[in-house]
């Protein structure tokens, strides 16, 4: 258990987030929005109100971004989303498959879509949504695959930015969240 603790306050809801070393030099608080229904349900209604009138689907990458995304996709009324997957399934016969690097995960992954998704992207106005954007490793893998797939990414959504993300004016996003020396 971290010693350490950043308090978050975002779409209403306030959490306490402990602070982890990712490095021996760097250190995140750990946001894990799985399984906090007043979070997502609070953070998916304040992001509905930011996405671009155009967007035709969302899209996320497992794991974190999926209760997000099925909120947000329901409070829009719509009947689909897209979560690129990080492993290979035995339902996919035809996977479209790229590498994704992640501050918070050691080693490369990677993130792939069976032809369902592949098809429902295909020519779409395409929001991409995570939980965080830090580095941007995620989400520039998210838009390989949706470009790959056929769609127009139209932007970036998440609930937080952290770090340098923060100061970006070409996503959206609804609070920032600083990152931390490592102790």
């Amino acid at each position: 258990m971290s010693d350490r603790a950043y308090e978050l306050h975002v779409a209403g809801c306030t959490r306490s987030l402990p602070i982890l070393n990712i490095s021996d030099k760097l250190a995140i608080a750990a946001f894990v929005i799985l399984g906090d229904v007043e979070l997502v349900e609070n953070c998916a209604k304040e992001l509905a109100k930011r996405i671009p009138p155009e967007t035709e689907i969302l899209m996320t990458a497992e794991t974190k971004g999926i209760p997000l995304v099925g909120e947000l996709a329901r409070q829009m009324g719509m009947k689909w989303y897209i979560t690129a997957r990080k492993s290979i399934k035995a339902y996919m016969e035809n996977p479209l498959v790229v590498d994704d690097e992640s501050i918070t995960t050691k080693g490369k992954q990677i993130l792939c879509l069976m032809d369902a998704d592949i098809e429902r992207i295909k020519g779409k106005n395409v929001l991409l949504i995570d939980d965080v954007i830090s580095t941007g490793g995620s989400m520039k893998a998210l838009r390989e695959l949706a470009e790959k797939a056929g769609g127009k990414v139209i932007g970036e959504a998440a609930v937080l930015a952290e770090g340098d993300a923060a100061k970006r004016k070409d996503i959206i996003f609804l609070e920032s969240l600083p990152l931390f020396d490592a102790k």
